[in-house]
């Protein structure tokens, strides 16, 4: 990989897509903690405590999957840069950088991965004012993608958006960093996960602390709502997990205190998965139960292939 590749900033959040998806917004406002930053016909944009203006987003559609994962760029130069090193390494963009006429906006384009998932890019987005609340998620802080090709995809993003290998777990997982546009850089934005069809795996929701984290199950079990797996602690990224299953049956997650990378320093090495304590540090959560890999697996996502006029 080229040291003066185009980056990928930081990881925004991302659109979901099921059918009847949005009527399952009061599970993320009241249980998740989570608000209603805009509503459309068929979409809900959800935001956090933070300033981006929606981390997640609910759309009503056809299928299960991802309608896009949503990423920025520090300006429009960064944009332009990024748009023409994919499109000269014959990536399927989507078009020109413009503006999006969306509840969001912001100025960008669009591409498709290996697996069709769509790429959103933008800079310029108007930014909301950042409301820290005790127990509440402040940001998206990773989205794990299953795929049928984890090494062929791996060596995509890395040498198309510029994201950088962190982590192994064995040969199962593989997790890689953007440049992001901030002082540290987190461990992972996205992790993929080797299996036999595109899926979306999980995504995880950042707290601003452990006590956030802890309390934050807290809140969710005096709603009902228990963890599925956890709490414990991974191996690689340092992070507290607890995840839950969504009423759609997608899997998210808390955590927080994501190991910060010092690009100068940092290698990147395997991590077993026949060693537990490899696996979770605390030995709280055990292996994830045969329903939860089921769970974690999903649905086929068709994406959107070419054939599709995309």
């Amino acid at each position: 990989m080229s040291s003066d590749i185009t980056r990928v900033g930081h990881l925004r959040g991302i659109m979901m897509r099921a059918p009847g998806m949005t009527a399952t917004k009061n599970f993320y406002v009241n249980d998740w903690g989570l608000k209603i930053a805009k509503e459309a016909d068929g979409v809900v944009y959800l935001a956090g405590t933070g300033k981006e203006p929606f981390l997640y987003g609910l759309k009503d559609g056809d299928s299960f999957g991802i309608e896009y994962i949503h990423f920025g760029m520090p300006d429009r130069a960064a944009m332009e840069a990024l748009h023409k090193q994919v499109t000269d390494k014959g990536a399927q963009v989507l078009g020109s950088p413009a503006e999006f006429d969306d509840p969001i906006g912001g100025y960008g384009f669009e591409m498709l991965d290996p697996d069709f998932r769509r790429l959103r890019f933008t800079t310029d987005l108007p930014m909301i004012e950042a409301e820290p609340k005790f127990a509440y998620p402040r940001k998206v802080t990773h989205c794990v993608l299953n795929t049928p090709d984890m090494d062929g995809t791996c060596d995509w993003y890395a040498d198309v958006l510029g994201f950088r290998v962190s982590d192994y777990s064995a040969d199962q997982m593989v997790f890689l960093r953007s440049a992001q546009d901030l002082e540290t850089v987190d461990h992972h934005c996205i992790a993929l996960n080797r299996a036999p069809y595109a899926s979306v795996n999980h995504v995880a929701f950042e707290m601003a602390s452990l006590n956030d984290f802890m309390r934050g199950i807290g809140r969710m079990k005096q709603k009902g709502q228990v963890p599925s797996w956890g709490p414990g602690r991974h191996g690689p990224g340092d992070n507290p997990f607890a995840y839950f299953v969504s009423p759609s049956g997608f899997v998210i997650e808390f955590t927080s205190e994501v190991q910060q990378i010092d690009e100068a320093t940092h290698e990147a090495q395997v991590w077993p998965r026949d060693d537990p304590e490899k696996m979770d540090q605390w030995m709280t959560a055990g292996p994830p139960t045969p329903a939860q890999r089921a769970v974690m697996m999903g649905r086929p996502d068709p994406g959107f292939p070419p054939s599709n006029g995309e």
